[in-house]
């Protein structure tokens, strides 16, 4: 695999501090992102964007229709969002989102153990992709003899999951 180092790396600390989604109606992905994934709104501007989040932070996920109200999702083979992802503290965490899918009929793309992580994959109300994931403890993460990262695609057991929780 062909890897090409930045002339200057990006600061360790930086992390994804937020992702912001067009959306066709916004009542509609609410019920999705709040009422299904537990997300809490944080601000909202009448009926053209919402901001929520987890655990009190001031947004982890705009949605808006300002330029996409009645509009239908991206054709498939065009460039744009593949997935945004939620990373879940715990494995118990990740199997209560799991039943809530199951709770409100909302079915998975997929469900796989990646070796370092396992996740569920499914699509939002306007077909974006969304991953629900957790990560394992850094010291399991499966490596090569090299000491390289070796991910890996697996299914994983969605019995064994909501045993978890």
């Amino acid at each position: 695999m062909h890897t090409e180092k930045p002339a200057e790396p990006i600061a360790p600390g930086v992390t994804v501090g937020h992702v912001h989604l067009k959306v066709s109606d916004l009542d509609r992905a609410l019920a999705f992102y709040a009422g299904v994934l537990g997300f809490e709104i944080t601000q909202r501007y009448g009926r053209d964007a919402v901001f929520l989040a987890a655990g009190g932070y001031h947004h982890h996920l705009g949605l808006n229709t300002w330029e996409s109200r009645g509009g239908p999702p991206p054709a498939r083979g065009t460039t744009g969002l593949f997935h945004v992802a939620f990373l879940y503290p715990t494995r118990a965490l990740l199997a209560d989102a799991l039943r809530r899918l199951v709770r409100h009929g909302i079915p998975l793309d997929g469900a796989a153990d990646h070796g370092v992580s396992e996740a569920l994959y499914l699509r939002d109300p306007d077909g974006n992709g969304v991953e629900l994931y957790w990560d394992r403890p850094r010291e399991q993460w499966p490596m090569t003899a090299a000491g390289g990262l070796a991910m890996v695609t697996q299914p994983l057991d969605l019995e064994t999951l909501l045993a978890a929780g």
